[in-house]
């Protein structure tokens, strides 16, 4: 299923999920790893574990913040993509894609773990995620 293979610790840590779960954050992970590679200025990824669960940095650009795989609290048939709480980007997801996407406080973006993958939109959100930072500082006024 996967296009890279998955490190030893992370595929251990996807291995404690049913398996439509597991599936799922499989497909979503792979889809982290696609738009990372078509998305100038992200460069390779980090695949690691924080918490115990699969995470993606971009230690190497520090182009945008942390994601990281699991399982909602609030949801358990739905997989989360979490996000630093201390970003603005749950919010921005939610006001885009309310109808694509439930949401879990300022925190997790939740996927239904059977049905079809909202590729698309759920590409836009890992785009906006994996540049962040670089979009903020865009953002800063620079002084004159």
């Amino acid at each position: 299923m996967t296009s890279q293979p998955v490190p030893e610790a992370v595929a251990e840590a996807l291995g404690r999920y049913p398996e439509p779960i597991r599936l799922r954050l499989l497909q979503i992970r792979d889809l982290i790893l696609a738009v990372a590679a078509e998305t100038q200025g992200v460069g390779q990824l980090t695949e690691t574990l924080k918490w115990g669960e699969p995470a993606y940095l971009t230690e190497a650009s520090r182009s945008g913040t942390t994601l990281r795989l699991g399982v909602s609290k609030s949801a358990s048939d739905h997989c989360a993509v979490f996000v630093s709480c201390q970003t603005t980007l749950i919010a921005t997801f939610r006001a885009h894609f309310a109808h694509d996407f439930a949401f879990e406080g300022q925190r997790a973006l939740l996927v239904p773990a059977t049905g079809p993958l909202p590729r698309e939109p759920l590409a836009l959100c890992l785009r906006a995620a994996l540049t962040y930072h670089r979009q903020k500082a865009k953002r800063k006024i620079q002084p004159a």
